[in-house]
């Protein structure tokens, strides 16, 4: 069996990326060793930029029926309050277990022709070039493993590993994945309350010397209890969840019908590279963090939603490899800062020195009282701060001196707000696929668009903060900003997009060569050409 592109996980963060691909054109395979869907959830919560994402699929009013807004994150410290957060609604999170997500994304798999082949095992890979030029091969052979005990070889024009920490797809790629393991057990329970109230639309972080308990409010009337043990627990019982609530909590609360309970460490890994040639890693195959914050889902979804476009580009021979080479400098960045964000939250759950007990509650404090946490914190978890590195990325370009202030910065993604303000649409009213769009001020484009670029005329653009200067801005399918600049920048602007969008070579195979013995019909650009800043 071959196929444009082969996912290798049928997780959330899989079924994502094959839904995008599918939505796009673009024929893919996804397999899972799992004999069926995991019924449980890791997962919790799902923050502005990954609503934004599931929203562009069309999953806007599903997410809202399933989940709940999280109002806010309450903090305490040997039972006395230290901050009480509040969320704006522009930045406030949603809680929807894992299951509900991957339910949602199963049944727009299937809208879209696709399904998820269970109890399918990736052995090995064939013809892998180890050189990281997908211009080497025409591509990847993966060897499969059925239930049944049939083995397969199925060949695809390009991978992505959505297999999880343990991922085999990494391990078949050689990559390093470096960092630590959390010295402490962590004990879970999903249950409801017989006694005692917590209000459904919070989360509770109860910090003590004896270990954190970490209580979120769930759909139906259901919470998350998540706590730190000093040994490992073995089998966990509700009794267990009980005895760590009654010694970290507020008090008064008992815990009734648990729907899931478990015991697991946390980790802090990360993936050398996301990418060799034709294959790409997402999700907990690339990095594998602590749930603090509740980011490793939405790390994870938005990996698959920036890998999936720019493989349709390629697939369906609107852009040249080089764009490809853009997936690992954006989202290596955004999960190392998720890494260093969520290790510290980690770390200061656990602190138990009376010293550092007192720095943490006192920075925690100041930082509530200062508004620290509203400006700086809450952007950052909603997914609203981080921003793609426009001097490594194939897929951006750096913008001129003076071009690069107030909300339509190089490498960051629209709100949906500021996507209003320009015209663009939020969602898939009519079931088109966002392509590149260069917005501009004036009633026509500053130079003409090559095929695949739309243009949209948005007087309102010079209106907003810091862009009274600006005369276009070039937004990427994934609502990232790619460029922004004047008109005499325009030409500077399509010599760089027609290198991004050249097409890739087509690799030929001569009849007397073995697989690895490619002839590239022409010279690959790897790194399309492009000026060095528009000026």
């Amino acid at each position: 069996m071959t196929t444009d592109v082969l996912v290798v996980g049928g997780g959330p963060t899989g079924l994502l990326t094959a839904c995008e691909l599918l939505r796009r054109g673009v024929g893919v395979r996804i397999v899972d060793r799992a004999p069926a869907p995991v019924p449980y959830s890791k997962a919790l919560l799902l923050w502005p930029r990954t609503v934004d994402v599931l929203t562009e699929l069309g999953l806007a009013g599903e997410v809202a029926r399933r989940s709940i807004p999280i109002a806010a994150f309450r903090y305490y410290s040997e039972g006395r309050e230290l901050a009480d957060v509040r969320f704006p609604d522009a930045l406030a999170s949603r809680a929807l277990p894992q299951r509900s997500t991957e339910e949602m994304l199963r049944e727009r798999l299937r809208t879209l022709g696709g399904h998820v082949e269970h109890g399918v095992r990736l052995l090995a890979f064939d013809r892998l070039d180890y050189t990281g030029d997908p211009a080497r091969s025409d591509g990847v052979t993966a060897i499969l493993e059925h239930t049944d005990g049939r083995v397969e070889r199925a060949t695809a024009s390009w991978v992505v590993g959505a297999d999880g920490a343990g991922s085999a797809v990494r391990a078949q790629l050689g990559i390093a994945f470096g960092g630590a393991t959390y010295p402490s057990y962590f004990v879970l329970g999903d249950a409801f309350l017989a006694e005692g109230e917590l209000a459904a639309d919070e989360a509770h972080y109860f910090q003590s010397r004896r270990g954190v308990l970490v209580v979120v409010a769930l759909p139906g009337g259901l919470f998350r209890f998540f706590a730190s043990a000093a040994a490992e627990p073995g089998r966990v019982e509700l009794a267990d969840v009980q005895r760590l609530v009654d010694e970290r909590g507020p008090g008064g609360l008992v815990l009734r019908d648990p729907e899931w309970t478990s015991a697991f460490r946390v980790h802090r890994r990360q993936a050398e590279s996301f990418q060799l040639g034709r294959v790409f890693l997402v999700g907990d195959a690339a990095h594998a963090h602590s749930p603090a914050g509740g980011q490793g889902l939405n790390t994870g979804l938005q990996d698959g939603h920036n890998i999936a476009w720019k493989l349709a580009e390629v697939v369906r021979g609107r852009a040249g490899y080089g764009l490809l080479a853009s997936y690992t400098p954006e989202r290596h960045g955004v999960a190392r800062a998720v890494l260093r964000d969520t290790d510290i939250q980690t770390r200061a759950w656990m602190t138990q020195r009376g010293s550092l007990v007192a720095a943490r509650d006192t920075a925690l404090r100041l930082a509530h009282r200062s508004g620290l946490i509203e400006r700086a914190y809450l952007p950052t978890m909603a997914g609203r701060r981080w921003r793609y590195p426009a001097a490594a990325s194939t897929a951006l370009l750096p913008p001129a001196r003076g071009e690069d202030r107030g909300v339509l910065r190089v490498g960051t993604a629209l709100t949906p707000d500021l996507a209003d303000r320009l015209g663009l649409p939020t969602g898939p009213p009519s079931g088109e696929v966002p392509g590149w769009v260069l917005v501009h001020a004036e009633p026509a484009p500053p130079v003409p668009l090559p095929s695949g670029v739309a243009g949209l005329a948005a007087p309102a653009l010079p209106g907003l903060p810091g862009c009274r200067r600006t005369e276009f801005v070039l937004v990427r399918p994934d609502g990232v900003v790619a460029a922004r600049g004047r008109a005499a920048d325009a030409p500077g602007l399509r010599e760089w997009l027609d290198g991004v969008r050249m097409p890739a070579q087509r690799v030929s195979a001569d009849s007397s060569s073995g697989p690895r013995d490619r002839v590239v019909e022409n010279s690959p650009q790897r790194n399309p050409g492009r000026p060095a800043a528009v000026r």
